[in-house]
């Protein structure tokens, strides 16, 4: 319990700090700039497949933090230094590589001011660590919501609010209508610290690490559906 309430705290605190000062970018500047993306994301930022997350309506300083580390990491010559540095994307290589500071505030503000489109969650049973088969929207929302004291998970609403629509002022992304493969994706690179760009207080890392391949597939489900 003392945990959870340290988390809580803390990621209050940390949209206290995110208010400072954030130079925004230009959306319609980014709109020139973002045919390369549109490959794989969608011109509006819908990609077509859950091999390629959506990127609509995630929030500007979130999105702006991602190309960063994305560009560090394939610019990173040392590959001994390349799984702590940035955020590893393999199939971003090259993508960012000449692109300027501004030109990745301008894409990240582009993308933001887009509408994402829901992915939907699907009925789902999920086994359990016990072995049980459960209903995996229940499970999911219950995690989402309350989180799992047992284990010191906390709910997932302290950060990416109770709609799934993030908070983009701190930085915490939109988690609604993403693709559900996607978001299992990210919490098990998290949990395995194969994604490591998540801050020196490694908040997702510590949350992932104590959720079950049960949970995260639950929970992944149903931010797919939630608006």
């Amino acid at each position: 319990m003392k945990n959870l309430l340290k988390h809580a705290l803390f990621s209050l605190g940390l949209m206290a700090i995110a208010q400072c000062a954030f130079a925004a970018g230009d959306a319609k500047a980014g709109a020139d700039k973002v045919a390369v993306c549109a490959a794989c994301h969608g011109s509006d930022g819908n990609s077509p497949l859950p091999t390629f997350p959506k990127l609509a309506g995630l929030g500007e300083r979130y999105l702006y933090k991602q190309l960063q580390d994305i560009q560090v990491w394939d610019l990173e010559t040392d590959a001994a230094k390349k799984p702590t540095i940035g955020r590893a994307v393999p199939e971003m290589t090259g993508m960012l590589s000449n692109l300027s500071d501004q030109d990745l505030q301008d894409i990240a503000a582009y993308f933001a001011g887009q509408t994402i489109q829901l992915s939907g969650a699907k009925d789902l049973q999920v086994k359990v660590n016990s072995g049980i088969m459960v209903d995996g929207l229940e499970l999911g929302e219950r995690i989402y919501r309350a989180g799992n004291l047992a284990n010191g998970v906390p709910a997932c609403t302290g950060c990416h609010a109770p709609d799934g629509h993030g908070n983009a002022p701190a930085g915490f992304p939109r988690l609604s209508g993403q693709y559900a493969e996607y978001v299992e994706k990210q919490l098990v690179a998290f949990r395995g610290g194969n994604r490591t760009n998540d801050g020196d207080q490694m908040i997702m890392r510590l949350v992932a690490e104590k959720m079950s391949d049960a949970e995260i597939k639950a929970v992944a489900n149903f931010v797919a559906g939630l608006n």
